[in-house]
């Protein structure tokens, strides 16, 4: 099989990060784990799993995974999130994948599906993100942004139908608290006008409600997406308000 380096940024992770290791045994031939200060366990329980541990403290999303990219061995990156596993059937895809001599094309996107805190499966219909996650890391790298941790398409990227399934969040207080982190990092970063975020606070919060309520389709996860939907809506509204600096 090709050689492929999974690499998973993490702090502390101990209740989660071992469904995502075993998730990908048997497709890779090295789990790296950057560690930014871990007190629950995590690095002893990663390194249980077979995972190699290297410590970084932490310097923000983008720069972290680039970080991860550097320590690995070899060249094909698969990028996992600590709360995050493959389906079955993407599992089968990738080995099917990566049994060829070489990488088809440079990078490969996928699914990425919400999974609610408690459940085990996707609520009906629910949003799913594309992200590219499998790269040839000569090819295509994170970007250096402190908030917001993607790798650029490549012009010969490809869309894979298997999904990673991500619990984004243990519970909505986890919601606000992540959040929150995000937006300290963005507010380093802000490019947007005063005036524009100022002219939205009005609106911001309908237009975000119906926009995780209706067009994310968290109105088919019962009364946990209602909430879910609500308390999103409202940290993107707390968004603006940090972004200016109230």
């Amino acid at each position: 099989m090709i050689a492929v380096s999974c690499t998973i940024i993490a702090k502390n992770e101990a209740d989660r990060i071992a469904r995502a290791i075993n998730s990908v045994r048997g497709l890779v031939d090295e789990v790296v784990v950057v560690d930014s200060g871990s007190t629950d366990g995590t690095r002893a329980l990663a390194e249980s799993l077979g995972a190699r541990v290297v410590h970084n403290d932490w310097v923000g999303y983008g720069p972290q995974k680039r970080f991860a990219e550097d320590c690995a061995r070899h060249d094909v990156i698969f990028n996992l999130d600590a709360d995050e596993w493959l389906s079955d059937s993407l599992r089968e895809e990738m080995r099917g994948l990566l049994s060829a001599p070489t990488l088809a094309a440079s990078a490969y996107k996928m699914r990425v599906t919400i999974v609610y805190p408690r459940r085990e499966t996707p609520a009906p219909f629910a949003d799913s993100t594309v992200c590219l996650r499998l790269y040839d890391k000569r090819v295509a790298r994170f970007s250096e942004s402190l908030a917001h941790d993607n790798v650029p398409e490549t012009s010969d990227c490809v869309m894979l139908n298997g999904r990673i399934l991500h619990k984004s969040f243990r519970n909505l207080a986890d919601v606000v608290r992540k959040e929150l982190t995000y937006f300290e990092l963005q507010k380093q970063e802000k490019r947007k006008g005063r005036l524009g975020m100022m002219l939205r606070l009005p609106i911001e919060f309908p237009w975000q409600f119906f926009k995780y309520y209706i067009l994310a389709r968290h109105c088919f996860g019962g009364l946990y997406g209602f909430a879910a939907a609500n308390v999103i809506a409202f940290m993107r509204f707390m968004r603006l308000v940090i972004l200016l600096g109230w």
